[in-house]
């Protein structure tokens, strides 16, 4: 399936810059770059040069020179892609990119396509699947949490964890195939209670990496929380509090916010998208109806509500306020809901003490001021579990790994029931096999060009 065309693309994000990096992957890598390069030393070729090096020179056309430039060589198999690989440094402008690449076309290359850098690396044995994976992970990845993710399994940590797994299984599989074909002899050669202890650890292991997915998920895409209330409680000024910045129309004038506003933030390395909607209120204002019915929909999206009321107006509606919090608890029993008194800084110590003993779990804060506002951060942190993360655990991300890991899971739930059962060697070997595939499906031992077209698509050209 490697395609032996000498690719070409730019590697750094389009547009002006100081300096941008074209990259060449290929077995004429060296050879185009090198038809195209002056050195500032005479007669120096780039092909005789030794792996790793950069070389100062120009790139030329003819008698016209296009830019001076650093020349990175890497030859095979010690590159990305595993083939020789050039990566000229040249100054940024979009006309002085557009030159040299059009000049390396016009020589014999061609453009790469999205990620065919990383599938070359995958398909020359440099990358399993699930790092290749990891590699537009850790490119789209804008906080500690999502990076340190994304760099544990570009390193292999998950993939050594499936491998491992695949290869006790597989052995114990040869085993029992072997049984097969002795079945007239009648001979065991797999020990049955091995063979149990090690189905009960793939499960124990396939459970906790299934059940990290929970956490990974929101780690990866971020954390939406729905900022909801009455009209003029505050809503906007905390999420201008926790953003600090002004991102929200602060106002006096109630039902200012008519639309839903997002904005996100990291707070201790974990990505939080916060969303500040339309007050609830009863309203004829068509416009403010529609933020209002908005807002619903983005409580059904949040994974967090928080629920803001102005702690000057608890004496006189305070039933209102209770009413409002048990609607939202019934309405999403399973999702966290902080109840935050604003504006605490216009009350006394006696009428705070009051409101606390009369709601619980009451957070008080003063959006306008700032106080409590780090309570409320690491409140937020506290729904995640980020034990995992300081232990170095693996967490999974990937939809297409957890999709896997299930399938897995029950094939492997299946083999535990067929011991149990002294089903015979042959029906045993059917799922095994089975939870082998899935195995094989997270790494790329199993793989089809309908499901690599697929993940690379996804990648940016120059990866």
């Amino acid at each position: 399936m490697i395609n032996q065309d000498t690719i070409v693309a730019l590697a750094t994000p389009s547009g002006a810059g100081a300096i941008a990096v074209i990259r060449l992957s290929g077995n004429e890598a060296i050879q185009l770059a090198d038809s195209c390069f002056k050195s500032v030393k005479a007669n120096k070729s780039l092909f005789s040069q030794k792996t790793h090096t950069i070389h100062l020179g120009h790139i030329i056309e003819g008698d016209r020179t296009i830019d001076e430039v650093l020349v990175s060589i890497f030859k095979n198999p010690n590159s990305y892609t595993g083939e020789d690989v050039v990566e000229v440094s040249c100054h940024g402008s979009n006309y002085i990119q557009q030159e040299i690449i059009q000049l390396f076309v016009r020589k014999g290359c061609r453009m790469a396509t999205a990620g065919e850098f990383t599938l070359r690396a995958f398909l020359n044995a440099k990358l399993d699947l699930s790092q290749a994976e990891a590699v537009a992970d850790l490119i789209s990845s804008d906080n500690e949490a999502s990076h340190q993710i994304a760099m544990q399994q570009m390193r292999g940590g998950f993939s050594s964890e499936i491998a491992k797994l695949r290869e006790e299984l597989l052995n114990f599989a040869s085993l029992i195939e072997l049984e097969l074909d002795f079945a007239e002899e009648d001979v065991e050669f797999a020990d049955r209670t091995q063979f149990k202890e090690l189905v009960e650890r793939i499960r124990f292991v396939l459970k906790r990496l299934i059940d990290s997915f929970a956490v990974g998920n929101v780690i990866k895409n971020g954390i939406p929380v729905a900022i909801v209330g009455e009209p003029n409680v505050g809503k906007s000024t905390l999420l201008n509090a926790l953003l600090n910045e002004e991102r929200a129309i602060v106002s006096d004038i109630a039902g200012t916010t008519r639309d839903t506003i997002e904005d996100e933030i990291s707070i201790g390395g974990i990505g939080f998208r916060f969303i500040d909607t339309a007050g609830i209120r009863e309203t004829k204002d068509v416009v403010e109806s529609i933020g209002i019915k908005k807002t619903f929909e983005k409580i059904d999206q949040a994974q967090v509500v928080i629920y803001l009321f102005d702690s000057t107006e608890f004496k006189s509606a305070s039933a209102t306020f209770k009413v409002e919090i048990e609607k939202i608890k019934n309405k999403y029993p399973l999702k966290p809901l902080i109840v935050i008194a604003n504006k605490m800084d216009k009350l006394s110590a006696d009428a705070m003490q009051v409101i606390q003993s009369q709601i619980e779990g009451l957070t008080l804060i003063s959006a306008k001021s700032g106080d409590g506002v780090d309570t409320l951060k690491n409140q937020l942190l506290s729904f995640i579990n980020t034990g995992a993360l300081r232990n170095n655990d693996t967490i999974v991300t990937n939809s297409r790994h957890y999709d896997s890991l299930l399938k897995a899971f029950e094939e492997i739930d299946k083999v535990k029931y067929g011991l149990d059962s002294g089903l015979s060697g042959d029906l045993l070997a059917i799922d095994i096999r089975q939870a082998l595939y899935h195995f094989g499906e997270i790494t790329g031992e199993i793989t089809n060009d309908d499901l690599l077209g697929n993940i690379f698509a996804n990648f940016c050209i120059g990866k």
